[in-house]
């Protein structure tokens, strides 16, 4: 039986339902357990240790909200099909970190962030406007963003408390991870964004940081 080709309305309507289930309350079931559930123990921690958590994770969950549009835009707009394929595994991929965090939050008596709309929305248009623009661009954009997300969860593990196994593990997962995609990015021909763009970059993830924190 031959395969139907998808058209570009199919293309539309499959963007909108990964972006429902991105946004919905219940994020997609993951392919890997999550780390946090392969420690030993769950330490007790003190109310004010659990608040910084509960942000902290918070931020890593609407980090991996953004990475779903990002990744679903530049999907949409490749020009090629090898870039679009890798587009679309890296945002697999990326459902496991969306969950464990979604997972790891609820665990705390924490919620997702309330500005995750618009953040997939910003996100979404920033990776389809670079998918438009060039692959190579796209790539590059999926490389220096990986390497700001590697960043933040590095100052995570040096400001999470020291007994909280469960999200140091999910966090340490997702470090190992996000390091890859921005190496096979790069090594896929993406381009080095020069300082000011990064500057730039930067500033808007700053901005997402400090409100997904608290909101």
């Amino acid at each position: 039986m031959r395969t139907r080709r998808l058209t570009t309305l199919d293309g539309l309507l499959l963007q909108v339902d990964r972006a429902l289930r991105t946004l919905a309350a219940d994020a997609p079931p993951p392919v890997r357990l999550s780390p946090g559930k392969t420690t030993v123990q769950e330490h007790e921690l003190e109310t004010l240790e659990k608040q910084h958590t509960i942000g902290l994770m918070r931020v890593n969950h609407t980090g991996e909200v953004c990475a779903q549009a990002l990744y679903q835009g530049q999907a949409l707009t490749a020009k090629l099909t090898s870039v679009r394929s890798e587009m679309e595994r890296a945002a697999d991929e990326e459902i496991d970190h969306l969950a464990w965090c979604q997972e790891r939050l609820k665990q705390l008596g924490g919620h997702t962030s309330l500005l995750n709309p618009l953040w997939y929305g910003l996100s979404f248009g920033i990776g389809a406007t670079a998918g438009l623009i060039s692959d190579k661009l796209s790539l590059g954009f999926v490389s220096a963003t990986e390497q700001q997300v590697c960043q933040h969860l590095e100052n995570h593990l040096e400001i999470l408390p020291e007994n909280d196994t469960r999200s140091r593990a999910i966090v340490e997962q997702m470090l190992e991870d996000e390091g890859k995609h921005a190496d096979l990015a790069k090594e896929a021909g993406g381009l080095e964004f020069p300082s000011p763009v990064k500057g730039l970059m930067t500033l808007i993830s700053g901005a997402m940081t400090k409100t997904s924190y608290r909101i």
